[in-house]
């Protein structure tokens, strides 16, 4: 368990977790108390070691005396919800008898391109929609299936083993809902749907955009639904990370491994490899950071053809060096013109005599593959999250005998934000979203851009204005959310 090559993940966080120590390094005064520099959710924090050691070592006592209980709230709240969602989804069974009048119709369905770890959500969401006594339905083919009416009662047994299955087992399609919304409204009336949960990329955010502005002539899409971020692309708004993206991530990264494994045997080559992503250069960074690339192209960080000079002429010295071997990433839509033809013809050209240079186009494997343990328990404690929600709104807008929901807190992104995964309204994340080209006007991984650079040997100025300040434990645990 302590060897093997570190996950996309792993990389990623230690590099992030470096540059906050160096930084609480450098803050330091002779008074400052030694600190211990961790992640809570998707954002670093900095704990007093001392406190960190006393709580290890309370749990290590509350474990020998058996107070098991202390030892898991001394473990913190995100130990325990995940304890509570593994409980109620490996021992429990569904209620055998239904108690009369409780019963709600939840219907379940993927949108957008397939992404690991859907599966996982699905199952999650249909297995403790059915411990709480709901009938649930699964959707064939996304807001097409809807409208054609391929829907089907799922049981337990239905989504048995789904957990680590790759792609999408229930079919997902692109399409959106508002050219359907009759035959939408006339299949929620005939498999009595009261609520919707949403498990997909971008077109899963728009399309429950298109179901907000649809109440306003269709009564019957006035039921709660919920989206849940499940893309390769990682650019669903209101969301930090989204199902899928690891896998992706793990993907590029075991496949750049080979490359500079590759180019380390031939000595003196670059190679450009072109990632997924649309205009979202999550993939890009997050891969160029995790596998050790000399640069990585985006759409969201503008280049001209003297950056490329100037990587170019890197690369060049870096010849002279030990390591004699490149890698650069290019994001799919980064640049019109600056295309991988284009970048693979100019470092050829000017590289000549150097080094010699190779592109890949990595493509659609992105998508593929079994989800990773990252992706399987984030889209399970998503699903439980949603559905427990979905349960919780169905009750609050049921009045005279049906669901009627038509205010904005009930058509929700379910996302994590920093340390917390909040649902926040469609509507409200409007603003925040640049519809053209399909990503979040502000991405917070975009800070960590520096570091890439900075490990490549560019000299460069790093983005201090976020980061970690020394916390309490005892306040973390209170405020901490998973």
């Amino acid at each position: 368990q302590r060897g093997g090559t570190p996950s996309a993940f792993d990389r990623i966080l230690g590099s992030r977790m470096g540059v906050e120590a160096v930084m609480a390094l450098l803050e330091g005064t002779p008074d400052t108390p030694a600190c211990v520099v961790s992640l809570s959710g998707n954002q670093a924090v900095r704990l007093p070691l001392m406190e960190c050691v006393q709580v290890t070592k309370d749990v290590t006592k509350a474990m020998n005396d058996r107070k098991f209980d202390e030892a898991m709230k001394l473990r913190g709240r995100s130990f325990m919800n995940n304890w509570e969602v593994y409980k109620l989804l490996a021992h429990v069974r569904p209620p055998v008898t239904k108690a009369p009048g409780s019963t709600h119709t939840v219907a379940v369905m993927n949108v957008g391109a397939p992404a690991a770890g859907m599966n996982a959500a699905v199952r999650s969401t249909v297995r403790i929609g059915l411990i709480q006594g709901n009938r649930v339905l699964v959707v064939h083919d996304g807001f097409e299936g809807l409208a054609k009416g391929q829907i089907e009662e799922a049981g337990w047994s239905y989504v048995g083993g789904w957990t680590g299955q790759g792609g999408s087992k229930l079919g997902t399609k692109r399409t959106l809902p508002k050219k359907s919304f009759e035959q939408i409204s006339a299949n929620i009336t005939k498999f009595n749907i009261q609520g919707l949960v949403i498990i997909g990329g971008f077109e899963a955010y728009t399309g429950g955009l298109e179901l907000m502005e649809g109440r306003k002539q269709f009564d019957e899409l006035c039921i709660p639904f919920v989206v849940i971020p499940a893309t390769v692309s990682n650019n669903v708004p209101g969301s930090d990370f989204s199902v899928g993206a690891d896998t992706a991530l793990n993907t590029i990264c075991t496949t750049c491994d080979r490359i500079k494994q590759s180019a380390a045997g031939t000595k003196r080559r670059v190679f450009i490899i072109e990632t997924m992503g649309g205009y979202c250069g999550y993939l890009a960074t997050m891969a160029g950071l995790a596998a050790g690339a000399d640069a990585a192209y985006i759409f969201e960080e503008p280049f001209t053809i003297r950056d490329l000079q100037a990587n170019v002429e890197h690369l060049v010295q870096k010849m002279k060096t030990t390591v004699k071997r490149g890698l650069v990433l290019r994001n799919e839509k980064c640049n019109e013109n600056y295309t991988t033809d284009f970048i693979f013809n100019l470092y050829s050209e000017e590289g000549k005599g150097i080094f010699d240079s190779r592109k890949n186009v990595l493509g659609h494997m992105q998508q593929g593959g079994s989800p990773t343990p990252f992706d399987r328990n984030f889209a399970t404690k998503m699903g439980a999250k949603a559905m427990n929600w979905m349960s919780g709104k169905i009750k609050e807008s049921y009045r005279n005998g049906r669901i009627f929901a038509n205010t904005p807190d009930s058509g929700c992104v379910l996302g994590m934000r920093k340390r917390a995964l909040v649902f926040q309204p469609v509507t409200e994340l409007k603003d925040q979203t640049d519809f053209e080209h399909r990503i979040p006007k502000e991405q917070w991984w975009l800070k960590l851009r520096p570091i890439l650079k900075i490990l490549a040997k560019y000299e460069i100025d790093l983005d201090t204005s976020e980061h970690a300040h020394l916390e309490h434990i005892s306040r973390k645990r209170s405020g901490e959310t998973s």
